[in-house]
């Protein structure tokens, strides 16, 4: 198929050496089709060459490329991300090549992206999804985001997560009522440094405890003042908040209804929370998740490389403390 700036089609080309053989000049055929007399010329010479195959569209890939990347480094890259399932900017880093560079090898090799597979095992288990146009505060603390991620308990021994889904234990336990642990998150929209904390439930007294612990965390990190706090229209933010959102003088924003995309940068952190922390690895109890949540939000704050910092992490836009 041609691309779509393209003058002529096979039938186009075709045509040019049919009024060719039909004795037209090659000035008169070119000024007819609207394109170039080297373009006829081109084309009859390609035909007395190669017949009708000569007139097929051809790839405009060049013959040689001295400057593309060795084999040995694709392969250094690919063995890469199947062994840490990073993407292109932390991968690039790693490797020591751009991260465009390593875009480029995961989609010649059909890579699926991250977004696509499972965390733990690295398998396709999802669609690719379309992502929406951004925006960002321009100062920390003008616009924070509050939600919360359920997600299930590890019964001791571990889940099936970690014994696989068919497991003597797993079948044993389905009467067993495992319950939910309540990931409560604040993230900044300018820096995107974020708070979290896991607890027993979502009611209005656990969140608006939970908002005034991650104002003293803000604070503690150089952002002192909270303007604005984004969250969807749960009765616990809609009501419990008032009382501390007033105390420290902070507007309230909420979302439409029904529409997520619109507190993104907390439904984000969420699914990293998920990909990176909750299911990065299976634990075989609820505390040793629980543990392990204080350190790697260490690592996102002050470590992780985030793409739309250009490659920082959240610290970096923060004064030093």
């Amino acid at each position: 198929m041609s691309h779509g700036s393209a003058r002529l089609t096979v039938h186009g080309r075709r045509l040019i050496v049919q009024r060719h053989q039909a004795g037209w000049p090659q000035a008169h055929i070119a000024a007819a089709m609207g394109v170039s007399r080297k373009c006829v010329k081109t084309w009859i010479e390609r035909y007395a060459a190669e017949g009708d195959a000569g007139l097929l569209t051809r790839s405009s890939r060049p013959h040689r490329m001295p400057t593309r990347t060795s084999d040995e480094l694709e392969q250094k890259v690919l063995a890469a991300r199947s062994e840490h399932r990073e993407g292109p900017d932390v991968l690039g880093a790693r490797v020591g090549v751009p991260a465009r560079t390593v875009s480029r090898i995961l989609r010649r090799h059909a890579v699926p992206y991250l977004r696509e597979c499972d965390p733990i095992t690295g398998e396709v288990i999802r669609s690719s999804k379309q992502t929406a146009v951004r925006y960002e505060r321009e100062r920390p603390g003008e616009l924070v985001h509050m939600d919360v991620k359920k997600i299930g308990r590890i019964p001791d021994g571990g889940g099936w997560r970690a014994h696989g889904r068919g497991a003597g234990a797993i079948q044993r336990g389905r009467s067993t009522k495992v319950g939910y642990d309540y990931v409560h998150s604040l993230v900044d929209d300018h820096s995107r440094l974020a708070y979290s904390e896991i607890l027993p439930d979502e009611k209005g007294v656990s969140c608006a405890a939970f908002l005034q612990r991650a104002i003293d965390y803000f604070a503690a990190h150089g952002i002192t003042r909270i303007e604005r706090l984004m969250t969807d229209n749960a009765w616990a933010y809609r009501y419990s908040l008032r009382a501390v959102c007033a105390e420290h003088g902070i507007a309230q924003k909420f979302i439409k209804p029904h529409c997520p995309w619109q507190n993104g940068k907390v439904e984000r952190l969420n699914r990293t929370l998920a990909t990176e922390w909750a299911y990065r690895q299976p634990f075989t109890t609820n505390d040793e998740r629980a543990a392990a949540l204080a350190p790697w939000l260490e690592h996102y704050n002050t470590e992780r490389r985030h793409s739309a910092l250009g490659g920082r992490p959240p610290v970096s836009r923060l004064l030093p403390t």
